[in-house]
């Protein structure tokens, strides 16, 4: 394949990647590949994001000013890397608030890296999900922007900021993001808390979805399940031990301000 033509039909790539396509042309030694990225990204074609990772210039586009897309960029940190947590939420336009932050959920070791503005930072999974094909299930590839994303789903996802809620943004942006959501499978979401094998987290699920039990036709055996992992002592809502209420039968201690979302009322 022609270097324009593998251009044309990658927005971000890989060293890897373009070595690769350039196998049946009898150059496909790196060193060439080196020397052609680097003809190519003095000329304007292509962009150098770090070391390895590149993103494609249109035409009619330069490199100083064209902003590359921030969910395929995070999709070629590593081979196994996902969009995860807000900016899962985010890709599919169901956050309440806008963050120039990418969690991206990989087993692979990856430095942080900050370029256009953007900060993207990698998490591993869950420890009981490590051994888990496909980082623990719930990721889809999604055609975005020319090119492909890999993500979580809204179930993987709903579970995945309740479990570590920093990463969602905390309990109020989790709570306002996932209400943006019309619809979830809820089989699948118990199947994903299940995995974690985490009493407080299946108590946080089984929490938000009994509080929103009508709107998300939520079924009494989806309930059912997740008591039966929830906590057998009180807990915490979080690990900063915030005073509230003890619900039960779920055995969290929840905040007023998340049983009764009362930010709602701020405007």
């Amino acid at each position: 394949m022609r270097s324009a033509e593998f251009f044309a039909t990658h927005p971000v790539f890989t060293h890897e990647e373009y070595l690769a396509a350039r196998g049946g042309r009898g150059d496909r030694s790196p060193r060439t590949a080196d020397s052609l990225l680097t003809r190519h990204a003095a000329a304007g074609r292509i962009l150098r994001v770090r070391r390895g990772l590149y993103a494609s210039v249109p035409a009619g586009a330069t490199p100083d000013t064209f902003q590359v897309d921030p969910f395929l960029l995070a999709t070629k940190l590593a081979p196994d890397a996902a969009v995860a947590y807000h900016a899962a939420l985010q890709f599919r336009g169901k956050t309440y608030s806008v963050w120039h932050r990418f969690t991206v959920l990989t087993r692979s070791h990856v430095r942080p890296l900050t370029f256009q503005g953007s900060e993207f930072v990698a998490v591993r999974p869950p420890r009981a999900l490590k051994g888990l094909p496909d980082l623990g299930g719930g990721i889809t590839s999604e055609p975005h922007a020319g090119g492909t994303v890999r993500v979580t789903t809204f179930e993987r996802t709903l579970v995945d900021v309740l479990d570590s809620p920093h990463l969602g943004g905390g309990w109020e942006e989790v709570w306002r993001s996932l209400e943006m959501v019309e619809y979830f499978d809820l089989d699948a979401v118990v199947e994903h808390a299940v995995k974690r094998r985490s009493a407080t987290t299946a108590a946080r699920v089984g929490f938000f979805l009994e509080q929103h039990r009508e709107r998300l036709f939520v079924e009494e055996q989806h309930l059912t399940a997740l008591r039966e992992l929830a906590p057998r002592q009180p807990q915490y809502l979080d690990r900063k031990r915030e005073p509230g209420r003890l619900v039960k039968p779920w055995n969290l201690v929840v905040p007023e301000r998340v049983l009764n979302r009362s930010w709602a009322e701020v405007t």
